[in-house]
């Protein structure tokens, strides 16, 4: 059983190491020319400098949580929180290092043919896939053989990885919106540029902020739920298949690192040779080559090690529901839901706004439906165990799943250098095909993060109620049905936050951006250049303030329930925190990403094309859309999971103390 145990740290370190040769692949290819370094440079300053000052705020937090969890239940907790935490930095910070490195070699691969571009890209995010997945494995199967699989540890260091991803979501999501708003609504619509142009001062900090908030924070943010699958459905196994069902999960996840790695090489390989490709297929090849090898493991696992061929079935599900979810998600931000959004912009923004409105809430329908009838059937195979399990099958291959993911916003960076650097007009275009796909993948890597937040957030759940020996939760008592009242709120004064501090921000970005246009003399002509710093220091400055409340929210209202109310309410708070927040996350995004992707199938030419009145109504759509889907959206998932990891750690301490 020694092997067993050690197969997180084993499978970790494997990833690790792949990860380290992939680094060297992607940085072997030529970053172009000075131009195109100087740029690619000048955002790489900028999303280092803002993680830093980020990470500096969180360390803060960070100690004085340590600290206390210390002094009060003893330090291996303690410790296992500062691991959680300090791996999920080190996750961000190199995953996002690299995607800085990749945009300009992007760009200088897409001008020898589309498939080296793709090539590029594409290895440039699976760095990002599997320094989240590798780490987060390795650190929590350090955790468990060293703790000898003490699930109180094992929290911790949930709660660490938590921590950090909400900061991360939050302030990168900050950061993103406010410079694309300054961006889009100056740069577009006033002044009537394309985008990426050179003449724009937010230019810079809205490539930074793709980085900071698409790549570090969708990689913290997939960190968090890697972990907690992994936590929950280990404490949830042991009670179930003792030994064997606490180390289960690790072993799923080990088969899934080496799956997502030969998925890696596979579509490497399928690209050898090749000129012109469909970036969407060679995407998507990787990714069946490795969900069929982990199933085929699973399979294995199941008959020769369990003994049960429900695990099979139970991954199996997960695995479906989550792609399931991703492809409902494509429907409507990049189907038919989407050219009708972009028709009703002809009459205007209100009916544009309308309209993505209601497809966000019509998007809702199906996802719930999907994660309800994966609850049940999961239930009825293993019991709660399952539940947690089918959110590990979702998980299992993140590697490469977060490599589709982080590949967008990389894909994005490259064309933006190719117009600044004033590249040959087919490089755009092919930077454009890819940045096309990008868009739909990022989308599909929201609904994807969304359900998997669900499960995991159940499986939790499930954990609290162990935790403090809660076998019934009796809606009748007025303190639980208070409590999942006031569930319910969270996620909406959450978000209320997160988009607050995106107006505050923007107001001031596109007041500078209109400030340099006036000022500067020679800027429209081009004979000027801009003060990109100046845009990159509002972002960060605005990010850094606004972040704290929100991310504080999740950590104390756990706390400050079970002292008004008691530790049933605390339950069912989480309960309505979920309900909400599963609802609320699929609108957010949904409804941002068909606004979005109305505008570029507006600017692609259709109802008029770019200048027209409908472009400017699509502007003013993806404009509202932008912090719905990239910053409140997202951040969401890390709220309800977050909350569940502070109520399994705190209120078991709490009770101890108080009652």
């Amino acid at each position: 059983m020694l092997i067993l145990n050690l197969s997180g740290i084993i499978f970790g370190l494997i990833g690790i190491i792949f990860t380290v040769f992939l680094t060297f692949k992607v940085l072997e290819n030529s970053p172009g020319n000075e131009k195109m370094q100087k740029i690619s440079g000048a955002i790489q300053t900028g999303a280092r400098a803002f993680l830093i000052s980020e990470y500096k705020i969180l360390y803060i937090i960070v100690i004085i949580i340590f600290l206390l969890l210390g002094f009060i239940n003893g330090w291996q907790m303690s410790l296992s929180f500062l691991l959680g935490a300090t791996l999920s930095v080190a996750a961000g910070f190199f995953g996002m290092s690299i995607a800085t490195k990749t945009n300009t070699r992007t760009a200088q691969g897409a001008i020898e043919s589309l498939s080296k571009g793709l090539k590029i890209a594409f290895n440039g995010g699976a760095v990002m896939g599997m320094t989240v997945a590798s780490l987060g494995l390795f650190g929590l199967g350090l955790i468990y053989y060293l703790t000898n699989g003490d699930t109180i540890s094992m929290s911790g260091y949930a709660m660490g990885a938590s921590l950090v991803a909400l900061f991360a979501r939050v302030g990168g999501g900050i950061f993103t919106k406010a410079a694309d708003v300054g961006a889009d609504l100056v740069g577009k619509t006033e002044a009537g540029i394309p985008e990426d142009d050179p003449r724009n001062p937010a230019v810079i900090a809205d490539n930074v902020g793709d980085n900071v908030g698409d790549v570090a924070g969708m990689g913290a943010d997939l960190y968090e739920s890697f972990v907690g699958s992994i936590f929950s459905a280990s404490a949830l196994g042991v009670l179930t298949f003792k030994e064997k069902g606490a180390v289960l999960p690790f072993l799923v996840v080990s088969i899934g690192i080496f799956s997502a790695i030969i998925g890696i090489l596979f579509f490497n390989f399928s690209l050898k040779n090749k000129k012109d490709v469909d970036p969407s297929k060679a995407l998507h090849f990787g990714t069946y080559i490795a969900n069929g090898l982990t199933l085929i493991g699973v399979l294995f696992l199941s008959l020769s090690f369990l003994k049960n061929i429900n695990l099979f079935f139970v991954i199996f599900l997960g695995m479906i529901v989550g792609m399931t979810i991703g492809n409902i998600t494509e429907y409507y931000t990049a189907k038919t839901p989407v050219k009708n959004l972009a028709k009703s912009a002809v009459s205007g923004a209100a009916p544009l706004l309308i309209s993505g409105m209601a497809i966000g809430m019509e998007s809702t329908a199906i996802p719930v439906i999907l994660i309800s009838f994966a609850t049940i059937i999961s239930y009825n195979l293993l019991g709660l165990f399952g539940i947690a399990l089918a959110g590990v099958g979702m998980l299992s291959t993140l590697g490469i799943t977060l490599a589709i993911d982080a590949y967008g916003p990389i894909a994005d960076n490259a064309g933006g250098i190719a117009q600044m650097a004033n590249l040959e007009h087919y490089v755009r275009e092919r930077t454009d095909q890819l940045d096309a796909v990008g868009n739909t993948t990022a989308a599909i890597g929201k609904g994807f993060a969304i359900g998997s937040a669900a499960l995991t957030a159940l499986a939790l759940f499930a954990s609290y109620t162990k935790v403090t020996n809660l076998n019934v939760i009796d809606l009748s008592k007025s303190q639980v049905f208070i409590g999942a009242l006031i569930g319910g709120m969270l996620p909406f004064l959450f978000s209320s936050m997160a988009m607050k501090a995106v107006g505050d921000a923007a107001e001031i970005m596109v007041e500078e951006v209109r400030r340099q246009f006036k000022e500067i003399v020679g800027l429209m002509e081009g004979k000027a250049d801009p003060d990109y710093s100046s845009c990159v220091s509002i972002a960060t400055k605005g990010a850094l303030k606004k972040m704290i409340l929100p991310s504080l929210l999740a950590v104390f209202m756990p706390i400050f329930m079970f002292f008004i109310l008691g530790k049933e309410a605390v339950a069912g708070m989480l309960v309505g925190t979920t309900v909400s927040g599963v609802m609320l996350a699929i609108f957010m995004a949904n409804a941002g990403g068909a606004w979005d992707n109305a505008k570029k199938y507006i600017e692609e030419g259709n109802f008029g094309g770019k200048g027209t009145f409908a472009h400017k109504a699509a502007v003013v759509g993806d404009t509202v859309g932008d912090p719905f889907k990239d910053t409140a959206g997202p951040a969401i998932n890390i709220l309800i999971k977050l909350m569940s990891i502070v109520s399994i750690v705190v209120i078991p301490i709490l009770i101890k103390i108080f009652e």
